[in-house]
């Protein structure tokens, strides 16, 4: 991996702790509070492309895994992983890789900012919340034994805050790749 690479990944994983460090909200009801991870993973994944997005995501869970204070709530360890949130934790990588991926091809060859914009909020709500879900909502109904449809439904709160997240790594990916094409590297 060339240098300025491995300097995009860390940049972004130190992103990704900035946004875990803004207190979470908690939810009743449901073990999993509103943070801003995903849209750190959006960003990523978005801006940097499949590859480096997610390595930056998976840089951010070993941070997390050695038992750094990153995760929201100052929390940190392997402990974090088995919880209610450890599938979510997963999905970022996976989300981030998606999201790259995705951006790519659907905003990568449009032309003009709003074509591009809705290429990359499309690959934003895929990658960064569905695929997200996708790996988080199955752990969680094992975690807390609570089945598959209640998960689903319980997650259905976080949607609109999501979708918010989407739009605005959108826009902010759309705008950055027009100064500073990053993602097609």
């Amino acid at each position: 991996m060339k240098s300025n690479n491995t300097v995009l990944v860390a940049l972004f994983a130190a992103l990704i702790v900035v946004l875990s460090l803004i207190p979470p909200i908690p939810l009743p009801g449901i073990p999993v509070p509103v943070t801003l991870q995903t849209l750190g993973a959006m960003l990523a994944g978005a801006m940097l492309g499949p590859g480096r997005g997610a390595l930056a995501c998976l840089l951010y869970l070993v941070l997390a895994a050695i038992g750094l204070p990153v995760l929201p709530g100052g929390r940190g360890g392997l402990g974090a992983f088995f919880g209610p949130t450890g599938g979510f934790l997963v999905g970022l990588v996976v989300g981030a890789f998606v999201t790259g991926w995705l951006a790519r091809r659907l905003a990568g060859a449009a032309a003009g900012f709003g074509r591009q914009l809705a290429g990359s909020a499309a690959a934003c709500i895929v990658g960064g919340i569905l695929v997200v879900y996708a790996c988080g909502v199955p752990w969680l109904a094992v975690v807390t034994k609570m089945g598959l449809p209640k998960a689903a439904l319980a997650v259905l709160v976080f949607v609109p805050g999501d979708l918010i997240k989407a739009l605005l790594a959108a826009w902010v990916a759309t705008r950055v790749e027009r100064v500073w094409p990053m993602r097609g590297r």
